[in-house]
């Protein structure tokens, strides 16, 4: 019923299969010849040794990788204290920055060797720089001699601008053999009511060097601001309020600073002045040892409003100096013969009816102010409602 076995087979061993000889049997029936077994070998181990290479050459990526970052992580921790200047200097070496411009001045200049003047005309400033808050300034003009330094002119404030128009002339007496050693001096400053003023540019310029037989018209660049003027003598703010109706012209001495502290006891000294002659005066009460004095103390004038053009408003800052008797220390006038920031305040005023206008002021040599009452010309301002 069954197939017989075969005499001549061997039994299989026990949990081996037929299947199992398959692959070495193909291998033994099929006669390979030498040739073909080496270059199997052969491709077999060019293939292994592939992919060892490539397995090393990743792992030596990866940790080329990662040494420069620890490298210059550490690296840069040491810089900040191995770091010398030949080292960066090749770098930035041929680059240089661009110089810091102050803006021009227009200006006029003309020696009548006859009343040996000279007279500066100042015609107008571009391209200031506004070094306080914002993009725009107050400029106005400071003019004077190196020869001459207490005798200053200054021009009108021109609000909200960088590029303001003067238009305004001055005179000097200078004689024919100081003019080589003569050095005229141009300040720009940005005019503040409530701080310092501040500077803007500055320009020299030695007469020594200029041909004054002809009348000049130049451009001229101006330079960096200095810090220091040549004189000080202090700070005055006040305020004035002028009203038409009644004719109440009130006067406010608030406080003063940049006084120079071997002074005593300074106050304050308000007058009129009507057609050049004193007519009122007033003063505050002194304080003692210190150079910043606050008095905050209210004047009122009576003053008709026909007679306003004439009257001229005098304050002086006295102290007890090293004599121990009271001398002016600086002095400043507003009026309609005033000139520059005093001008300025003075026009505020009128301009403002009934509101009182504020500002600070540097105070003037005293024997300036005294020279100007009796020099200068008289100038008419506009009065608001004529």
């Amino acid at each position: 019923m069954g197939r017989p076995t075969d005499p001549d087979s061997t039994p299989a061993p026990v949990g081996t299969t037929a299947e199992a000889g398959l692959i070495p049997d193909l291998m033994a029936r099929i006669p390979w010849p030498r040739w073909a077994l080496i270059t199997v070998a052969a491709a077999a181990g060019v293939l292994v040794v592939s992919c060892l290479l490539c397995v090393l050459c990743c792992c030596c990526r990866r940790h080329r990788r990662k040494k420069p970052r620890d490298k210059v992580a550490v690296g840069l921790g040491s810089a900040r204290s191995s770091t010398t200047t030949h080292l960066v200097q090749p770098e930035v070496g041929n680059v240089e920055p661009p110089p810091q411009q102050w803006g021009r001045l227009q200006l006029s200049l003309q020696y009548d060797s006859g009343s040996q003047q000279i007279r500066v005309g100042l015609k107008q400033a571009v391209d200031l720089r506004a070094r306080g808050p914002g993009d725009t300034a107050d400029p106005y003009a400071s003019v004077s001699l190196s020869t001459q330094p207490r005798h200053r002119h200054e021009t009108k404030a021109h609000r909200g601008t960088l590029n303001p128009v003067f238009d305004e002339t001055c005179c000097f007496h200078v004689p024919p053999a100081e003019l080589p050693q003569t050095t005229l001096q141009v300040r720009l400053l940005d005019s503040r009511c409530f701080s310092q003023h501040e500077p803007l540019g500055e320009l020299s310029l030695p007469l020594g060097a200029i041909d004054l037989r002809h009348v000049l018209e130049l451009w001229h660049q101006l330079g960096p601001p200095g810090t220091t003027e040549a004189e000080q003598t202090g700070e005055l703010c006040f305020s004035l309020q002028y009203v038409p109706g009644s004719g109440r012209l009130t006067v406010v001495v608030l406080e003063a600073r940049g006084l120079s502290s071997g002074l005593a006891e300074p106050y304050v000294k308000v007058q009129l002045m009507l057609n050049q002659r004193k007519w009122k005066r007033r003063k505050t009460s002194a304080r003692k040892s210190t150079a910043s004095p606050y008095f905050n103390e209210a004047f009122t004038f009576l003053v008709p409003f026909s007679q306003i053009q004439s009257v001229d408003l005098v304050l002086a800052v006295w102290a007890r100096g090293l004599r121990l008797r009271a001398e002016p220390v600086g002095k400043l006038v507003l009026g309609a013969r005033a000139s520059g920031q005093p001008l300025q305040h003075w026009a505020d005023m009128l301009a403002h009816a009934r509101r009182p206008v504020t500002q600070w002021h540097r105070l003037r040599p005293p024997r300036e102010v005294d020279r100007a009452l009796a020099l200068q010309p008289r100038l008419h301002l506009p009065l608001p409602g004529s």
